[in-house]
């Protein structure tokens, strides 16, 4: 059993290892601290600089002889002062904080923004005696935000930014020109008091795909106005990145739809009234929509017809005629006169051509076709008639050629004997002379 010098002897050990293990990490830490490309500082829990490395000098101007042993109340304002000692409460409760804005002032007089992440110093019993904070200039970042919120505020569609609540952070002037809305009746408020509550389930679930994809893409929205009118719109928004890339937010731009719903209705209008049979269709022959001229042409319901592929009522082959005539609508805009032989619900297989038009989306892409059919039931008739007429008709001329044939040769004969008639004339009448 170890007697008491012994036991002092491994105290003596024991503590000087401590210590060795202690410098050297210190050492290590100094190392850290000195060689970082950020400005790092480390003070104590009342916020004096016990140190700082070369990008610290860098940001502010100062020497190191200016900055340590320093409070740093005298780089910061009164209030940012008190800011900073409650964020070193947080350090020690937490043994975080991040994103703490503090603008010290640099040797020049510049106030430099910048952005504060700090965690504990601790001891080698783990209490808490102080921070090791880091710096990063925001000054750059700040002109980006500025001319990012520059693009914003003089964009001319309606632009707003709203965190992942839906809560409205910023909007332009061409927002509350559209909905009537004064800034302070709209700003800081949550998008759920201008639409109803299914479309701002909507509206979290584009955010969702916002924060999954980075963007959404021709949500509909119905915001009401001041004046209580529900203006169709829709939104196109993409993913706001904080510093560290992490998506916190949307950046939304609306497009006032009313011009367009009314341009559509006109357009159903005109399909819906047109004499001829017209249908539209997606890309890959589904009928969105047809009027009832089709219906009439083809004995089928609406019902029986839309949201149904062209396929139903026609050949395989056709189906394949009618995708490439889609093909030269996306190419050329038009295709004209394919022949189609559609299937009507007594089972009639109906002769048309299809004459159709590109059908574009908002920003003029090929999103289906407007088709006219024109049926040829008619045409074809009066096709079949002349070739009959022509049949009949060629029947009687070769009859009339037949006919003219014996009259003709009936006529020959007859002039060949009225010749030979005459001749025998001519011999009586020489024989009477000879007998006279």
């Amino acid at each position: 059993m170890a007697g008491p010098r012994e036991l002092a002897m491994q105290a003596k050990v024991m503590e000087s290892e401590r210590r060795r293990v202690k410098s050297r990490g210190s050492l290590d830490a100094d190392i850290i601290i000195a060689n970082a490309p950020d400005p790092v500082f480390v003070s104590d829990l009342e916020g004096k600089i016990l140190q700082a490395n070369d990008a610290v000098s860098q940001l502010l101007g100062f020497r190191q002889d200016e900055v340590l042993e320093q409070s740093l109340a005298r780089f910061i304002s009164p209030e940012e002062t008190r800011e900073f000692r409650a964020a070193l409460r947080e350090v020690v409760e937490r043994g975080v904080m991040r994103n703490v804005v503090l603008n010290p002032r640099s040797a020049g007089g510049e106030v430099i923004p910048t952005s504060l992440n700090a965690s504990a110093l601790r001891d080698p019993d783990g209490r808490a005696i102080g921070v090791i904070g880091i710096l990063r200039d925001m000054r750059e970042l700040d002109k980006a935000r500025a001319y990012a919120e520059s693009l914003i505020k003089n964009a001319p569609d309606p632009v707003f930014v709203s965190d992942l609540e839906g809560k409205i952070l910023q909007a332009n002037d061409a927002v509350f020109a559209l909905l009537g809305f004064r800034p302070d009746e709209l700003i800081e408020q949550s998008l759920s008091r201008i639409i109803s509550s299914a479309e701002t389930r909507e509206f979290l679930a584009a955010l969702r795909e916002v924060v999954e994809r980075g963007v959404t893409r021709n949500a509909r929205l119905n915001p009401r106005s001041a004046s209580g009118e529900g203006i169709p719109t829709t939104l196109n928004a993409s993913a706001l990145h904080d510093t560290d890339g992490k998506v916190i937010g949307a950046i939304g731009i609306l497009r006032d739809m009313r011009e367009l719903d009314k341009a559509r209705a006109y357009a159903e209008s005109l399909i819906k009234n047109a004499p001829d049979p017209v249908f539209v269709s997606d890309l890959e022959g589904k009928i969105l929509q047809a009027n009832d001229a089709v219906s009439a042409l083809l004995g089928f319901r609406p019902d029986e017809v839309i949201e149904q592929s062209l396929s139903r009522i026609i050949s395989p082959a056709e189906a394949r005629a009618f995708l490439a005539a889609l093909r030269e609508v996306v190419e050329r805009g038009v295709t004209r006169n394919a022949h189609l032989n559609p299937r009507s619900a007594s089972g009639e297989v109906i002769p048309t051509t299809l004459n159709a038009s590109a059908l574009r989306d908002p920003d003029g892409k090929v999103i289906g076709a407007i088709g006219i059919l024109r049926d040829m039931r008619e045409y074809e008739q009066v096709v079949r008639d002349l070739e009959k007429s022509k049949g009949e008709l060629q029947e009687k001329i070769l009859d009339l050629e037949k006919f003219e044939e014996v009259v003709v040769g009936r006529e020959l004969k007859m002039i060949a004997l009225e010749k030979e008639l005459e001749s025998l004339r001519k011999v009586v009448g020489r024989s009477k002379g000879d007998s006279v």
